[in-house]
């Protein structure tokens, strides 16, 4: 048998691979194989907005629109130094309108996400990639990848599915794997892991009926549950208006010092939460336990001669952040598109590859690194401001612990998505938040206290990054320097091109909003809070030099607390 890309997994990123080669060049004979038989259940239900654009682009949104799925609008937490639950939102729950469903993509739902049933979303999505004309072969196992220097040369099956037998090896142009952790090409090609973290922790979940709902917005709206035990955090997720989702994740160390089986931990922490008590007093278990390990770690290779890792075969973000179908569906998105760049022969294909692998794995740390972040506002994990001298490090930055933590709030994680500063999907100005709600110290702002501003790129490279867009790469410049990129795209473009002309930080703000303003559809005030974010990336990664002149007016943070760019996390436009 053969075909021009094969896809092994049959999960999101496949479907995803599958599905947007189709869409983009349906000439393209491909083939998805998966070793389980649709339904079946699977862990990572909790999603970020920006996986909503990747559903519209491959023509699936709809689709899971229509499903039992509640629409997420943020998490509701207890962590850091406080026993308060605090929230933070995609969308502010008072602007939420219940309005009828399926509904549009268009308004309040393109600032929200899904909660799903992975059992069914996946079924969703497979089933779309095939529509598509994807072949499909459930009940297919690889049981042996052939290779011949750094390529696939064939792969071998088993299947239990009679009607989907392979009597010989499938050949194809392309591999790509999307076989989550089991990582298959990643250990036919003994690909090592790096495990930048020092977290190592395990997760215990069952499903549950009936349960309440924490919050509800309508008939349909919720917000995760994320709540810290000391020794420990549950996850609440409803993902039906019937099924929920709740978990148990503790480190490693903690499990094995107790003794007990996983049940008897597992249903203590629900007895110690009250508030998750409280919403199960009704529920009924479905009493399928399982255990697993979330230890984060990234593959050291992502891309060989012909083939591709994708999704948790390229590497694993612990789940505290609901990061794990993001990094999927965006790997599988980048990789659709370098091998249909790759097919058109108009790049250097050496250049496609290497950026999918640079910048993939770079997207990877970074939501590893935000995470020990999180955990490192938990006393039980470790202390906070000496993990981020450790976090830095991994950055790159000899940093002691107290300028690390100064770092990390002033926008060390600000280097993830070309075109506006964040991390982790999370705008700049809700990092600084999130920073205050986690260790009780409000993270200043540089850019309220400078206002000279001198642009110094000295000993970068000029380079070319590629864009992503309407199925093609399109390379723009950047520069690169220590481990860091300036992108010029978008806000950074913007502000690039007034700090060219202009020194004065008012003067550069109000340039680059009027630069921004012939581009973007936003809100003046909105517009504003990007620049500004922007300008204080700019400062944490040492491409601005900033000083002060009192004689000059100063940028007013105050004056855009209240923009939603501060303190809402957003999509990549």
């Amino acid at each position: 048998m053969k075909c021009d890309v094969a896809i092994i997994g049959g999960g999101p990123a496949g479907s995803t691979v599958g599905s947007i080669l189709r869409k983009y060049n349906p000439d393209l004979d491909v083939v998805i194989l998966e070793s389980e038989r649709f339904p079946r259940d699977h862990i990572g239900e909790s999603q970020l907005p920006a996986i909503m654009n990747v559903l519209v682009e491959i023509g699936a949104w709809d689709k899971v629109e229509a499903g039992p799925f509640p629409v997420k609008i943020g998490g509701t937490y207890r962590w850091g130094n406080t026993q308060d639950l605090w929230d933070f939102e995609f969308l502010p729950g008072e602007d939420y309108i219940d309005a009828p469903r399926p509904a549009p993509f268009e308004g309040q739902r393109t600032k929200t996400a899904f909660q799903v049933d992975r059992s069914i979303y996946d079924q969703i999505l497979l089933d779309h990639a095939q529509e598509l004309g994807c072949k499909v072969f459930q009940e297919t196992r690889v049981s042996k990848v052939n290779t011949e220097g750094d390529s696939v040369t064939s792969l071998e099956m088993e299947s239990t599915n009679n009607s989907a037998e392979f009597k010989e090896p499938l050949i194809a142009k392309t591999y790509v794997d999307c076989s989550g952790q089991t990582g298959i090409l990643r250990r036919a090609f003994k690909v090592e892991v790096d495990n930048p973290t020092i977290l190592q922790n395990i997760a215990i979940y069952d499903y549950w009926q009936g349960a309440s709902w924490a919050i509800s917005l309508g008939a349909s709206g919720t917000l995760i549950q994320v709540l810290s035990l000391g020794w420990g955090w549950i996850w609440f997720i409803p993902i039906s208006p019937t099924r929920t989702s709740i978990g148990l994740v503790v480190p490693a160390s903690y499990y094995k010092e107790q003794k007990v089986r996983p049940e008897e931990l597992y249903m203590r922490a629900i007895a110690e939460e009250s508030h998750v008590a409280e919403l199960v007093a009704n529920a009924t278990r479905e009493g399928n336990l399982t255990t697993t390990k979330d230890w984060s770690f990234v593959a050291d290779r992502l891309v060989g001669e012909n083939w591709f890792l994708a999704g948790d075969a390229a590497g694993f973000a612990d789940p505290i952040l609901s990061a794990g179908m993001t990094l999927a569906h965006s790997s599988a998105r980048k990789i659709a598109y370098t091998i249909l760049e790759s097919e058109r022969g108009e790049h250097d294909v050496d250049w496609l590859k290497s950026e999918y692998e640079l910048g993939h794995r770079a997207q990877i740390r970074h939501h590893i690194r935000f995470a020990d972040y999180w955990y490192s506002a938990n006393g039980c994990f470790t202390d906070l401001k000496a993990l981020c001298s450790n976090i830095a490090l991994d950055a790159g930055l000899e940093l002691n612990a107290e300028d690390a933590f100064r770092w990390l709030a002033a926008g060390g994680f600000a280097v993830e998505s070309p075109g506006e500063p964040r991390a982790a999907t999370v705008a700049l100005g809700g990092v600084k938040r999130l920073t205050k709600y986690l260790s009780g110290e409000s993270a200043a702002w540089q850019i309220a206290s400078k206002n000279k501003l001198i642009l110094d790129v000295s000993g970068a490279e000029k380079q070319r990054l590629p864009i992503y867009a309407n199925g093609r790469i399109t390379p723009i410049t950047c520069f690169r320097r220590g481990g860091k990129t300036l992108p010029l795209v978008g806000a950074y473009r913007a502000v690039f091109d007034a700090l060219l002309r202009e020194k004065d930080a008012t003067i550069v703000l109000n340039m680059a909003c009027h630069f921004l303003n012939r581009s973007k559809s936003a809100s003046p005030m909105e517009i504003a809070a990007v620049v500004v974010e922007c300008l204080e990336a700019l400062l944490a990664e040492g491409w601005v030099k900033g000083s002060a002149d009192n004689r000059r007016p100063f940028i007013q943070i105050a004056d855009l607390d209240n923009s939603e760019s501060f303190n809402r996390t957003r999509m990549n436009q």
